[in-house]
């Protein structure tokens, strides 16, 4: 119960998915086909669930259940109607691309069913399943797979079982051209063929066995030639090392073209048939390699130790096998050229009877008919040799070219010097510091990851054109207002503020700045707390569910659909959206979500982060005011297009005559921009700078930018005379003009001032409206509703004006306390006044008597004479 938390569950095409706002993350994706049963609850009808069939990490199969709850019954059944057309049409889309039934014996349906059989398995498992596959194949058909998968030696298993398959396709697509389905008549050529084909003698089999082996020979001769001209007996841990590669490739491919021998000759086929059967002869060997390769192997001793076949698909473990000669008692050996044995030499073991092992030295030849014959696992593998403890401690043979191991044949490894306890400790604390050094760093990289992310998404998020540069001056001194010790309690100049904001406002701190904007606004008017929504935490509305959810997830593609931080379906920056819009639903029952809302939401969103877009925006709903117009009943909005309308008859008389004759109300235009605050037409710098004296005059500043807009364009909208043409030149040809006359329309807001107008207009309204109601020629009923219905709006408006005669009470008592406070210091500087004025004349009293002293002195100390 810990986990459950609220999330998104969204329907497509053929899969489900449940997705997460908090983390941003699908935490559930489930497809079509993996859902056994669905269904609605009984007992709680708000709860559906699903049964889905999931793979366990043994290999198995089990089934989970899924349970879900909704906000309420109707959404369930919606949700349950939905799956239903969802699995319906997804399973008539299915059954429409459904193929054709196909052949059995069709060569692209084999292909076909090999690829859905190893499709999933990892490189060794698929390998595997592709040798089985291939013994089915004729003998030429394996040698040119083989063959053609040499010549572009792959690197890896998973390499070597993509070049097989994709030989197997152009063959297959070859051999599907002249297939007969079944039922269907063949043709003559084809019988022909056919009939030409089974009378073939057999020496033709015998003739393509020998060619066969003939290219197998000549192929290993090459490639170990060329292998060994690449180094020197000083470089030769260097050629050992390349060989384990070399080794490794040869025999992987090697065992993919080979062919399961049957159980009756797994006894009696030597080394040497075993090899050639890995080209594809598993059949037609000469009757004379048999004898002769028979009466060998028939010669062999139990005593003698052998070399064990390794246990792979093409190859079974014989029981015994010739122990290999020295490469000096072999006579069809050239001791010039063919000759590159190993230097060194081991002590092997004494075999069961006591008589010590002669040291093995092995030609060329040998050595690659031991490496092909017998794959060896690397020498550090501990169960290499275990299969050999039944034979008395005798060691197989070594592949030559093979890295020594510690404990190999060619003897033991020198050990080691042993570390005293007091070097074991420091080797011990130099790991402890290093793994602690580590996870310091991996803490820090992380850090610089998380840090470097929020660059990248403050980026995506303000990528916008500025219609204002804000110059490096004014960033200073905006940086100093914002780094200002207890800000938050420290009222500042409003005229400073205004020759800020309208000198510009640096994009990277226009979040902050908004912030500051609102502390200060909060420091110069007490709002009632009528006007207060409840104190309830981002994180518990985030945990409860909205009856707007639907409604909210259905505009989020429509916001900012082209901004790279939006444009993604249920990404990051619609998910965080999604978070506020449904966090303000529940904290504002009354508004709960009215579209536009969004648009304020995601400018919000774009300049910080969720928390902080979240409280801003109950700022400008509660403090500010806009809650207002996004009442369901939206009786403000019709009292701002009307005050919208005034405005232009008062200061645009010739606009607002040719408006109406063109009987164009300011509701087809400028609802929008009152909704969304211009977000939803207008370029997002000019929305930004729209949204920053909102945040320093109010919700006035919307009726100032629409009268300027409107009449700074005025000599254009006159030249269009029909209502299509006025319509959209205001909103698609105004909204897309240059960033000059935006910048021109946010200077003239600046002077503007129309709030005594506006209280005007709103007042106006209301007595209209009473006068309509009055003088209407309706029934009493129909009066008695529109009379209820106004009452209730002015009773709304009753209490919306009490609350701003509240604020206009607080202004007036903060203004009086600061006249108080005024006549006060008034009172001190007049005090001051008057002792800095007698101070004055005693210094003046003073400094007269000092000049009649001087004066007196001077007459005094004169000569008689003079």
């Amino acid at each position: 119960m810990e986990e459950n938390r609220t999330m998104l569950f969204t329907i497509g095409q053929s899969e489900v998915y449940l997705i997460s706002p908090d983390t941003k993350k699908v935490a559930l994706e489930k497809n079509f086909k993996e859902i056994s049963f669905c269904s609605q609850g009984i007992r709680h009808v708000d709860h559906f669930g699903f049964i889905c069939r999931e793979s366990s990490s043994s290999g198995g199969i089990h089934f989970v259940c899924y349970v879900f709850q909704c906000t309420n019954e109707a959404l369930v059944d919606e949700m349950m109607m939905t799956l239903e057309q969802a699995f319906t049409v997804a399973a008539g889309q299915r059954t429409s691309k459904a193929p054709a039934q196909l052949c059995e014996g069709c060569p692209v349906q084999c292909l076909h069913k090999l690829c859905e059989r190893i499709e999933g398995m990892s490189a060794s498992k698929a390998k595997l399943e592709l040798q089985k596959h291939l013994t089915t194949l004729t003998n030429q058909e394996q040698a040119t797979v083989f063959e053609e998968v040499q010549k572009l030696r792959p690197r890896n298993e998973q390499q070597e079982n993509e070049l097989i398959v994709s030989f197997l396709r152009s063959f297959y697509e070859e051999k599907q051209k002249e297939h007969v389905h079944i039922g269907e008549m063949k043709q003559p050529r084809q019988v022909a063929a056919e009939t030409v084909g089974s009378e073939s003698p057999p020496r033709a089999t015998r003739f393509r066995l020998d060619l066969l082996k003939s290219r197998a020979k000549r192929s290993l001769t090459e490639s170990l030639e060329s292998f060994l001209s690449r180094g020197n007996k000083a470089r030769g841990l260097q050629d050992r090392a390349g060989s384990v590669d070399l080794d490794s490739s040869l025999s992987s491919a090697f065992s993919n073209a080979s062919k399961e021998p049957a159980v009756c000759e797994r006894e009696a086929l030597p080394v040497l048939e075993s090899s050639f059967r890995l080209l594809g002869s598993s059949d037609d060997l000469s009757s004379d390699s048999e004898s002769h390769l028979s009466e060998e192997s028939a010669q062999l001793s139990p005593q003698q130790g052998f070399r064990q076949r390794a246990n792979t698909l093409s190859h079974f473990p014989p029981e015994r096998q010739d122990p290999v000669e020295p490469a000096e008692a072999s006579p069809a050996v050239s001791p010039r050229k063919l000759l590159r044995d190993l230097e060194p030499k081991a002590n092997h073991p004494a075999d069961a009877s006591g008589t010590p092992m002669k040291t093995r030295r092995h030609s060329w030849r040998q050595q690659i008919f031991l490496r092909v014959a017998t794959p060896q696992k690397a020498c550090d593998s501990p169960s290499r040799y275990e299969d050999y403890s039944e034979l008395g401690g005798e060691l197989p043979p070594r592949s030559p070219l093979e890295p020594v191991c510690e404990d190999g044949p060619f003897g033991p490894a020198p050990e080691g010097k042993r570390r005293t306890p007091r070097e074991l400790r420091e080797l011990w604390q130099k790991a402890i510091l290093q793994q602690i050094l580590l996870l310091r760093m991996e803490k820090e990289n992380q850090k610089l990851q998380a840090s470097e992310h929020d660059l990248l998404n403050k980026r995506l998020k303000l990528d916008y054109e500025e219609i204002t540069p804000c110059l490096r001056e004014v960033t200073t001194v905006w940086e100093k207002m914002l780094s200002t010790p207890g800000r938050s309690k420290t009222k500042f100049d409003m005229e400073k503020l205004h020759s800020a904001v309208g000198q510009g406002v640096p994009r990277h701190h226009r979040g902050e700045i908004w912030k500051f904007l609102a502390e200060q606004c909060h420091l110069r008017h007490q709002f009632p707390s009528k006007q207060r929504p409840r104190d309830t935490p981002y994180k518990e509305l985030l945990k409860q569910l909205t009856s707007q959810q639907h409604a909210i997830l259905i505009d989020l593609g429509r916001t900012f659909p082209t901004h790279p931080y939006f444009s993604a379906q249920l990404g990051a920056g619609q998910l965080s959206l999604y978070n506020i819009l449904k966090a303000y639903s529940l904290l504002d029952p009354e508004v709960g979500y009215c579209q536009g809302l969004s648009f304020v939401a995601g400018i919000l969103l774009l300049h910080m982060s969720e928390e902080e877009a979240f409280r801003m925006l109950k700022f400008l709903m509660f403090d500010v005011g806009l809650r207002k117009q996004y009442r369901p009943d939206m009786i403000i909005l019709q009292i701002q297009m009307y005050q919208l309308s005034r405005l232009l008859h008062d200061y645009h008389r010739d606009l607002h005559t040719h408006l109406e004759e063109q009987e164009i109300g300011p509701s087809l235009y400028a609802a929008p921009w009152f909704l969304t605050v211009f977000a939803s037409q207008f370029p997002l710098g000019f929305v930004a700078r729209v949204f920053d004296m909102i945040f320093l005059q109010g919700s006035e500043v919307i009726f100032k930018v629409a009268l300027s807009l409107l009449g700074s364009h005025k000599p254009l909208i006159l030249q269009h005379e029909n209502l299509e043409t006025i319509v959209d030149f205001i909103k698609n040809t105004l909204p897309n003009l240059g960033l000059v006359q935006m910048e021109k329309t946010i200077s003239q807001v600046f002077e503007m001032d129309i709030s005594k107008q506006l209280q005007a207009y709103e007042v106006e309204y209301h007595v209209l409206q009473e006068e309509l109601i009055d003088s209407s020629p309706l029934s009493d009923n129909q009066r008695m509703d529109k009379l209820e219905k106004t009452n209730s709006s002015l009773r709304k408006q009753n209490l919306d004006l009490l609350d701003q005669l509240q604020v206009a009470n607080g202004r007036i008592q903060s203004l009086e306390a600061t006249v108080k406070k005024l006549l006060t210091s008034e009172s001190k500087l007049k005090q001051a006044t008057l002792a800095l004025e007698l101070e004055q004349s005693a210094l003046l009293q003073t400094l007269e008597e000092l000049r009649q002293r001087q004066v007196t002195q001077q007459s005094s100390t004169k000569p008689a004479g003079d």
